[in-house]
């Protein structure tokens, strides 16, 4: 991308990509597991009574075997050690030639794994792993092979041919890319001063200097970029702010309001069911990472200006009280269900655990913050360690806080459970633990909160078929969270202390990058579920926070020379949602179900207009964050 995206482009951009998807594509789909907000199915099979919903398609099984009841299992192969669960009972056919049908849906999310058993004495018969497609019509038909009753043959064959269900984010891609490309090489035309001359003859020049700075041109770099502790205020100039920062911030923001509406309602814009990672995973870490380098850099500055730690101290307490009141009181989710009510209410929340986060990583600063020099680069040793060894104290403490964390999660008993168990519970396991979802971190808060005020839904459910309420965002998890935020810590303390050298910077930026890497790659074995502590967001596990952390110093490996030090790309438009940040993610929790944000669907059951809905709802918070920044507001608590 071009130093010059323009906003008013950008986010023009993002509107008619929503427009354009809701004029061209003519795909349907969504999910298929029960959802709240899934409306009513498509009947596809009338004469089989069988409704298809988002992600399903038609299975017709059909029994040739004349002596022979049959009973079909079913597994996802994204179901790790699950127990087979009955998908549907055949029974026999009584004569030679003649067929029992028994019609089904089916899951189209994931490779499905079918297993047909003799219904008598459970025997397998036979095995096959399939991945259906979306509103596709199959037929599965079970026979003797040549007449030979000893053996059985179950042969797969499709009536009908699925839709592609991911077409309508391949177009939405290209579409996006194809914008991008256009913006960018009309801002580099723009640029050249023969095609501005050519311009020129064609229309009157303060026109054309109208339409350069007002539609294609990018904030300036001397402009208001930042703000502190009013409510709405003028921000100081963007060299004391790193726009790599608010950048940064603002990505995940966008796609966490992306995912929180829906993300077209694909699965990989879901959480994860249990372990592993979608893309609805990656953002809140990112969040939280983010933050901890904020805290580092304002907490600098304000001590380096001269303020009191103490007034810094009632500042950062009252700040995490609010948030921790907005996400109980406000954007709690059990809205849902009717009026506020204290004996359901969700204690647990994202806002409540950026307030705790946020709280504890500010104080350990103020408490042990040292007043070093303004750079380390000047010291000649390019693999020095100070601004590390400077604050041992905090390091400390947080590595305290991961011991507890690690001795309470592999240690404590949990009353019906392995100890050290780090699985989803239900069928998982092979059905051995049902009630076991999440170990420890599960326990814990049903114990210190209680089930009632804790998240009733959590994605475990989806394929684990988890009964148990389990919060993703619970106790024990918030320990890994002030981890996360506290690498972030690092990433602002390389960027302040190294700023008069480029190569110190990203040379440290790597080392992290790498190093938590390895980690990762030690804890989880390269696996996905065979490692000694999996990727877990549900969990909040280490090595979820080894994996994200060194995401986040490579995307600001890449971010900071690109949008600070060159200043070929101006953050546009994640920046201004970056720079607006609890605005945004209140607003669009709180104005969730009105329009333009959602609105009645022609087809509940098209992947195509939901993700059309959502593209549009978070291309309106980008305008919205756009048009305060140029206004020059800024909400802060």
């Amino acid at each position: 991308m071009g130093g010059a995206w323009a906003p008013g482009r950008a986010l023009a951009a993002l509107l008619l990509t929503a427009s354009a998807l809701s004029a061209a594509l003519l795909v349907p789909g969504a999910p298929p597991e029960p959802d709240a907000d899934a409306a009513q199915p498509r009947d596809v099979d009338k004469k089989n009574h069988i409704e298809l919903k988002m992600d399903q398609a038609l299975l017709l099984i059909q029994n040739e075997l004349p002596k022979t009841n049959l009973t079909v299992y079913w597994t996802s192969d994204r179901c790790y050690h699950c127990l087979p669960q009955v998908l549907a009972s055949v029974s026999r056919s009584g004569k030679p030639g003649k067929l029992s049908t028994t019609a089904v849906a089916v899951s189209t999310q994931h490779k499905s794994i079918l297993q047909l058993n003799d219904t008598l004495d459970d025997k397998e018969l036979c095995r096959l792993e399939y991945e259906f497609g979306e509103f596709g019509n199959y037929t599965l038909l079970v026979t003797h092979v040549h007449n030979d009753a000893s053996e059985i043959a179950c042969d797969l064959l499709v009536n009908k041919n699925p839709i592609d269900s991911n077409l309508p984010v391949s177009i939405a891609f290209l579409i996006g890319l194809m914008l991008i490309i256009v913006i960018s090489l009309l801002k580099f035309l723009l640029s050249l001063d023969d095609f501005n001359n050519w311009i020129s003859k064609a229309m009157h020049s303060r026109e054309t200097d109208r339409l350069i700075n007002s539609e294609l041109g990018a904030p300036s770099r001397t402009g208001p970029l930042g703000g502190h502790d009013a409510q709405t205020e003028t921000w100081p100039s963007p060299a004391a702010r790193l726009r790599c920062v608010d950048t940064f911030r603002g990505f995940a923001l966008i796609i966490m309001v992306f995912v929180n509406y829906g993300g077209g309602k694909y699965w990989y814009f879901k959480h994860a069911s249990w372990n592993g990672l979608t893309v609805a995973d990656l953002v809140f870490p990112w969040f939280v990472f983010i933050m901890g380098t904020s805290i580092f850099l304002s907490t600098t500055s304000a001590i380096r200006r001269g303020c009191s730690r103490l007034k810094l101290f009632g500042k950062v307490a009252w700040r995490s009280f609010l948030l921790i009141y907005i996400g109980i009181v406000i954007v709690n989710p059990n809205y849902c269900f009717g009026p506020l009510s204290w004996d359901k209410l969700r204690i647990p929340g994202v806002l409540q655990r950026l307030g705790v986060t946020y709280f504890v990583v500010a104080v350990l600063e103020l408490l042990f913050a040292k007043n070093l020099p303004d750079t380390c680069a000047l010291d000649g040793r390019i693999l020095s360690l100070r601004y590390l060894m400077s604050d041992w104290p905090q390091w400390l403490i947080v590595l305290m806080l991961e011991n507890m964390w690690l001795g309470l999660t592999l240690l404590l008993p949990v009353p019906g459970c392995p100890t050290g168990y780090l699985g989803p519970g239900g069928i998982g396991d092979w059905g051995k633990f049902p009630n076991c979802t999440g170990g420890a971190a599960g326990y814990i808060d049903r114990v210190l909160l209680g089930e009632d005020h804790l998240y009733q839904h959590p994605s475990s459910a989806v394929l684990y078929r988890t009964e148990v309420p389990f919060d993703p965002e619970g106790i024990l998890g918030t320990i890994n969270s002030i981890m996360t935020a506290y690498l972030g810590v690092q990433a602002g303390k390389i960027l302040f202390y190294y700023k008069d050298s480029t190569k110190d910077i990203l040379l440290r930026f790597g080392a992290w990058w790498f190093a938590l890497g390895l980690v990762s790659v030690i804890l989880t074995k390269a696996t996905e579920n065979e490692g000694f502590i999996p990727i877990n967001k549900n969990l909040w596990s280490i090595s979820y926070v080894t994996t994200m952390s060194s995401f986040a110093f490579f995307i600001l490996f890449i971010l900071y020379p690109v949008v600070d030090l060159k200043g070929l790309w101006t953050g546009a438009p994640f920046i201004y949602p970056g720079m607006n940040s609890i605005l945004v993610y209140v607003g669009h929790e709180v104005f969730e179900s009105y329009f333009p944000f959602q609105w009645k669907l022609e087809d509940s059951q098209s992947h195509r207009e939901h993700l059309t809905q959502n593209i549009v709802a978070t291309a309106v918070w980008v305008l919205i964050a756009y048009v305060l920044y140029k206004k020059k507001v800024f909400w802060k608590i």
